[in-house]
């Protein structure tokens, strides 16, 4: 399992011309793949290494403090392409990525995990869709996560 993190300073998913998730001020941009055999232990064990990275600045400019600490939202937004194969030739494959079945279940798992703590604070994408994914990275900081 794959999480790509970037710190932003706000972030909305549109689809079919919906915003299904948006927010302002800090937080995080979550993208998630999953590969087949990821389970749910390797999922919870991303979510909390998401909700305690400490990639947003204290006051002394410092990288020292989680989305928590700082009232941060999150969305997360299911992305196999994290899972491209570009080793032979220009168009990449996606066989290590996990079948939709298997991860849309860890998918939900990630999101029932984060809602716990984040509440409202989470917002989301749909799995599947077409998404328009928008962000103003803050930094940049983008930091991969690997399970």
């Amino acid at each position: 399992m794959r999480l790509l993190i970037q710190r932003v300073t706000q972030a909305s998913v549109t689809v079919e011309g919906r915003v299904v998730s948006a927010f302002e001020g800090p937080g995080l941009l979550a993208l998630v793949g999953v590969a087949p055999g990821d389970t749910p232990a390797e999922a919870d064990k991303l979510c909390a290494k998401l909700l305690k990275l400490r990639i947003f600045e204290d006051e002394r400019g410092a990288m020292n403090r989680s989305v928590l600490d700082v009232g941060g939202s999150v969305i997360l937004v299911s992305q196999f392409t994290l899972y491209a194969d570009t080793s032979h030739g220009n168009r990449p494959g996606f066989s290590t990525a996990a079948r939709p079945e298997v991860a849309e279940p860890l998918y939900r798992h990630c999101l029932a995990t984060l809602r716990a703590t984040l509440g409202e604070r989470l917002g989301a994408g749909v799995f599947g869709a077409e998404m328009a994914v928008r962000l103003l990275n803050h930094g940049p900081c983008t930091i991969l996560l690997e399970a």
